[in-house]
């Protein structure tokens, strides 16, 4: 037999930037209550009072289980090392029977030069190519024969270590990238390891998310 708390907790819970806010306590439930009646009704088949929506609400956001949020900002408060880079330029090239070939010679002349920034990640039909800008013209004349589809400059990347938990823990990223949104931070680029991922964002944002990856720490 559905209830009002089990339609209100399946309701909330395919919706995560509403699961989200409800855990953090920035809604206001009275007003939630009013938004979602219809569709909480409909599910039912009877008509309910606001009350009713509000005190499922309200038992939902204390439920300790449900509020994996807490798990999360565990793992954040134990983010490692976050390491900035500026100018940069991303490249995107097609996936071709050369790129790879004409990779590696560049990588050889990355390897002449420990300082520089290199990074790159390949989809099923395009190639991305992260580099220092004293790189950029090493870039165009070994992949002068591939085609490039875009190139931006002016790019800062954001590496961040996290702790091992964050495999056995659903959302991290989710919410990191939550938090980036929420600041209006777009993300040219985001390139992940195991323990590390790392984002491209123009540089006169670099600051902004600099800041609110490391204020992830002190949740």
């Amino acid at each position: 037999m559905k209830t009002i708390s089990s339609v209100v907790e399946h309701y909330i819970k395919k919706k995560p930037f509403l699961q989200s806010a409800l855990a953090q306590g920035i809604i206001n439930l009275t007003s939630l209550s009013r938004i979602i009646k219809p569709d909480i009704q409909e599910e039912l088949g009877k008509d309910i009072r606001n009350g009713a929506i509000v005190m499922a609400l309200k038992r939902l956001s204390d439920d300790l289980e449900f509020r994996a949020t807490h798990k999360i900002i565990k793992v954040l408060k134990n983010i490692g090392e976050i390491t900035v880079r500026s100018s940069l330029t991303d490249f995107t090239f097609l996936v071709s029977d050369t790129i790879l070939e004409n990779q590696t010679k560049l990588l050889d002349e990355v390897n002449k030069n420990k300082e520089v920034f290199y990074t790159s990640s390949r989809g099923v039909n395009e190639l991305n190519i992260v580099v220092s800008n004293s790189l950029d013209n090493t870039v165009e004349k070994l992949l002068k024969d591939e085609k490039c589809t875009q190139k931006a400059e002016n790019l800062s990347s954001i590496t961040v270590k996290l702790p091992a938990e964050n495999v056995s823990v659903p959302g991290i990223y989710y919410f990191i990238f939550q938090r980036l949104a929420w600041e209006g931070i777009i993300l040219y680029e985001v390139i992940s390891t195991t323990n590390e991922f790392t984002i491209l964002v123009n540089d006169d944002q670099v600051d902004i998310a600099f800041k609110t990856i490391k204020d992830l720490k002190s949740l």
